[in-house]
């Protein structure tokens, strides 16, 4: 049974150093995530004007030119749409492709929620061994070393899941908002198509 016990503590000792390196690693992708994230909240707040300008022209019926849309990512996505001439067929499977590049890029700000606390929860286990064996046999500086380390990766990992977690909830909401937008556009283009398709009839 010692045996089997050392070897398991050889083994879970041997994932410290890797398990740091990918704390920190996850550290850095949350950093540049965050910084990505300020910088999108910046342009949304520059194109929000322009957005419901956009907005504004097609309850009003006007007609929509790609040329004067603008630059931002809803613009951009609208002018797809009307390059496609408001075909349903056509434009419902561009907003779905556009919805499903939003659930990809959700899912690296869920997926930091989920590796963040394993990683932290691993770096704070494993030297926790040490530190005990450190207490047990009065070896305080050992001690005091292992449980700065356990403290250190909890931390880290408590904060790329923060990060993590801020990223998904905010962008999930900007995300379902430019598509409720797109989808609103597109059926009040199809209903007056449909209207004055009717008039003519008669």
């Amino acid at each position: 049974m010692r045996y089997i016990t050392e070897i398991l503590n050889w083994v879970s000792a041997s994932f410290m150093l890797p398990d740091i390196v990918l704390l920190l690693a996850a550290m850095i992708f949350a950093l540049v995530e965050l910084g990505g994230f300020c910088s999108m909240y910046l342009r949304l707040l520059q194109q929000r004007r322009k957005r419901e300008e956009i907005m504004k022209e097609i309850r009003a019926d006007q007609e929509i030119f790609p040329a004067t849309l603008g630059h931002g990512v809803f613009a951009r996505h609208l002018s797809e749409l009307v390059q496609l001439k408001w075909d349903p067929v056509h434009c419902e499977k561009r907003i779905f492709d556009f919805s499903q590049t939003y659930e990809h890029e959700l899912e690296r700000a869920r997926f930091m929620t989920k590796i963040g606390p394993m990683l932290g929860l691993m770096g704070t286990l494993i030297p926790m061994g040490p530190a005990l064996a450190g207490l047990a046999s009065g070896d305080i500086a050992s001690m005091a070393y292992n449980m700065q380390i356990a403290f250190g990766t909890t931390v880290v990992g408590i904060f790329v899941a923060g990060v993590g977690l801020l990223l998904y909830s905010v962008k999930r909401h900007w995300f379902a908002d430019e598509i409720a937008a797109l989808r609103y556009a597109l059926d009040l283009k199809l209903r007056r198509e449909a209207g004055d398709a009717q008039n003519r009839a008669l």
